[in-house]
């Protein structure tokens, strides 16, 4: 799992993109943060701060340099073309269009460099009806049907706590490029040209369990309708003592007679996919047992049975499980000088992945090393930058 080789320009903000260039650069790949000299990357200045620093650009650019550039002046589209001519990776997230008003699309860069993957990541894709329309990842989601699958009791749509559309659009982006730079090294296909929607990628998600209903039948599923949104009793959360919320997921005949029996209720047994009247029923049953006891006892009572009971908890508590910490997920690395702490990559490897190594660049940091590297002079560095390109 090393990309150690792998030089990567990324042109993105804010959230998706630079998700996506981060697990790259996790992973070992040398990404260059390319940003214009007078406002770079719009996440630096978001509230809340890190030590002077974005919270969400600190949380999604370790490991980057950052080069400013001005890609509307032609000599600063020179710069990029001599960048792209060493590039193995282009990941852009502009409007579509922006790129080929620019001069830096994927058919330019080509030309120079036949061998680049290119990726470009965007709300709805390069084409169709919606492919100039602006979004956030509200919209994608809404656009998906995820919002209206997810409902209250209240039957009114929930907005999901993460921003899952643009989390899946820069997954899916840097799996994609990892495919392409695959196939480029196995078989000598070549450079790659890479459309990734985030409605699209928020779509497949539903794929394991909702996806097909629409597509065999005609009507459409309905938020806590489903095996997998509460329809059933056996997999729903539930209300505390204490005013907090556990989950209870047993799907499987053995997990619900398991649960059953742990909160002394055997009768339900032979009720587990109870319909109508009789779910609900059940329902009021374990609702009414949960409340009489508090989270933590509910964790103590049933946390290490077999059940597939888990309490709900906030991102604090979540951050501070011994889970997690045992797996080492959340480290911390040097930003401003001082040590932030950050979620790790979400998978192990034998040959260890360090996702450690540096904090989030400030902007512009690398700029003159990185045109060093490509053979630009100090002299002609100094130019550039008195001209405003750099």
């Amino acid at each position: 799992m090393k990309l150690n080789r792998v030089k990567v320009l990324d042109l993105t903000r804010l959230l998706p993109g630079p998700f996506g260039t981060m697990l790259l650069a996790d992973l070992g790949a040398e990404v260059i943060k390319i940003e214009d000299p007078e406002v770079g990357d719009y996440a630096r200045y978001q509230e809340p701060s890190i030590e002077g620093m974005g919270a969400l650009f600190t949380m999604v650019n370790r490991n980057k340099k950052s080069i400013e550039l001005d890609l509307n002046s032609e000599k600063g589209k020179e710069v990029f073309m001599k960048l792209a001519e060493e590039a193995d990776v282009i990941f852009e997230q502009f409007r579509p269009g922006v790129v080929e008003k620019l001069g830096i699309d994927y058919e330019s860069v080509k030309k120079t460099n036949p061998e680049i993957i290119y990726c470009s990541l965007s709300g709805f894709g390069q084409d169709g009806p919606y492919r100039d329309r602006v979004g956030h990842d509200l919209n994608y989601i809404s656009l998906a049907g995820l919002l209206d699958i997810t409902r209250s009791e209240g039957n009114d749509p929930a907005i999901p706590g993460f921003p899952i559309a643009d989390m899946a659009g820069g997954l899916f982006s840097a799996f994609a490029i990892v495919s392409a730079l695959l196939d480029r090294e196995l078989n000598d296909s070549g450079g790659e040209y890479i459309d990734v929607s985030m409605l699209e990628a928020v779509m497949s998600l539903s794929s394991g369990s909702l996806s097909w209903i629409p597509l065999v039948q005609d009507e459409a599923p309905k938020g806590r309708e489903t095996l997998l949104t509460g329809k059933y009793p056996c997999y729903d959360y539930y209300e505390t003592k204490d005013k907090r919320y556990v989950t209870l997921a047993a799907l499987e005949p053995k997990f619900w007679e398991n649960f059953c029996e742990a909160i002394g209720k055997k009768d339900l047994k032979d009720k587990h996919y109870s319909e109508d009247e009789e779910r609900e029923k059940v329902r009021k049953i374990i609702a009414k047992k949960f409340k009489s006891r508090t989270m933590e006892e509910w964790e103590e009572v049933l946390g290490e049975k077999e059940i597939m009971f888990t309490p709900v908890k906030n991102l604090k508590e979540a951050y501070q499980d011994e889970q997690i910490k045992k797996r080492g997920f959340i480290g911390s690395v040097q930003t401003n000088g001082q040590k932030v702490k950050q979620l790790g990559f979400p998978a192990k490897s034998s040959k260890n992945i360090d996702e450690f190594r540096d904090g989030s660049p400030k902007q512009g940091e690398h700029t003159k090393k990185v045109l060093k590297e490509i053979g630009y002079s100090c002299e002609e560095i100094e130019e550039l930058a008195e001209t405003g390109v750099i």
